[in-house]
């Protein structure tokens, strides 16, 4: 088909990745949450039912904002509960509440399960190189964006005002 990208370009990749972001997007909505509010109840089930906000933040790349938002939401919802963490004045609590837990049980454990099947029918070297291959790409996309907005940094945007006359 000519709309489909070659099988070997970073294209190819992208559109996989597009695709599984689509499944777990769906399943939220499936769950009554919005994709962030997912996981964030897959955070905490995996921590054993809390943890702080700036690990959620940094374990799945989002700004503190988006989750304060989607905190706000879960905890007006009773699924879970902030509080000040243990020796720090700024750092918030989250835990899950009885309900929760009860709705983890219920959506995020099963999903968590099925997680677990889906990658251990996978022989043993398929998870390895895989796991190899994403963590490489993953550092090598990294490399090549910083690059990029490095560069574009450096010079001003297109119609900016670089005080050079034209004739």
């Amino acid at each position: 088909m000519a709309n489909e990208p070659e099988v070997t370009s970073a294209r190819a990749l992208d559109v996989l990745y597009q695709k599984t972001d689509k499944v777990y997007y769906e399943f939220a909505r499936g769950c009554g949450l919005s994709e962030t509010a997912y996981w964030i109840l897959y955070a905490l089930e995996v921590s054993g039912g809390s943890a702080t906000q700036s690990v959620i933040a940094d374990e799945f790349s989002y700004s503190r904002q988006t989750v304060n938002s989607s905190l706000k939401t879960l905890e007006s919802r009773g699924l879970v509960e902030l509080a000040p963490a243990e020796g720090s004045r700024r750092a918030k609590l989250v835990t899950l509440t009885a309900a929760g837990r009860a709705f983890s049980d219920d959506r995020i454990v099963p999903a968590i399960e099925a997680e677990d099947r889906a990658f251990t029918s996978l022989s043993p070297a398929e998870r390895a190189e895989f796991l190899r291959l994403a963590a490489a790409y993953t550092a090598a996309i990294d490399r090549e964006l910083r690059q990029l907005a490095n560069t574009a940094e450096r010079r001003p945007a297109p119609g900016a005002d670089t005080g050079r006359e034209t004739r």
